[in-house]
């Protein structure tokens, strides 16, 4: 990809782009590099600045990690996402470790954080839309939290299938056990028990491809 290319991207993902002097522009573009992340690939771990990632296609998960190496499942980037939290040298006042994986095979296009964050420094308006890129995405973390803390696994679970469900525009989960479990911060065998009491209330079908969907209805009853 080009430097030409990148800049019509950009034009389109920040709203301070036409407010930026040509040579700062210029200087991101060729700061900017294509990149196919296999599904699985670690992306960002830990404290290190990977850089700015703007997700094309395919999708990332954040998590963070325990000593023990239990982790919980932030949030998903999709297509058209951004990743802030994955250049700790942008946003210095983040002091946890995130990491970042691709759940597919993925294209993104990364700004060098470095870079990103030498211009910012001349650009308030970068600065101040990195900070709500990031703020926005603490509400996801506060909600997940929430369902952590406060909220039975059947909810929890109804409530992930149903977003799912939703967000794929189809009735089959096409995740394991262990890939549901860890989104919604629970244990596997726990996840696939009460897979398995929604199966035999009839409202969702087992298979090795994943979980079916069969009664919609039921199962947003579930997450009230």
């Amino acid at each position: 990809m080009n430097e030409p290319e990148f800049e019509e991207i950009y034009r389109e993902i920040f709203p301070f782009w036409s407010k930026m002097p040509d040579r700062d522009k210029d200087y991101l573009c060729q700061n900017s590099y294509r990149v196919t992340y296999p599904k699985g690939k670690n992306i960002h771990g830990g404290d290190e600045c990977s850089g700015v990632i703007l997700v094309r296609s395919g999708s990332l998960r954040l998590y963070m990690m325990s000593e023990e190496g239990k982790d919980i499942t932030l949030y998903r980037l999709h297509k058209g996402d951004l990743c802030m939290l994955s250049a700790s040298c942008v946003l210095e006042a983040v002091t946890f470790d995130v990491f970042v994986d691709a759940e597919e095979d993925s294209q993104c296009c990364v700004i060098s954080g470095p870079a990103f964050a030498s211009v910012s420094e001349r650009n308030p308006d970068i600065r101040i839309f990195a900070l709500e890129t990031a703020v926005s995405r603490f509400s996801d973390v506060m909600w997940v939290m929430q369902q952590i803390l406060f909220m039975s696994l059947d909810k929890r679970l109804a409530i992930f299938l149903s977003d799912e469900s939703v967000r794929t525009g189809a009735d089959t989960i096409e995740l394991t056990h262990g890939q549901i479990a860890r989104y919604i911060g629970s244990a596997r065998e726990v996840v696939s028990r009460m897979l398995k009491y929604f199966a035999s209330e009839g409202i969702v079908e087992l298979s090795r491809g994943g979980v079916r969907i069969l009664d919609k209805e039921r199962l947003r009853k579930l997450t009230f």
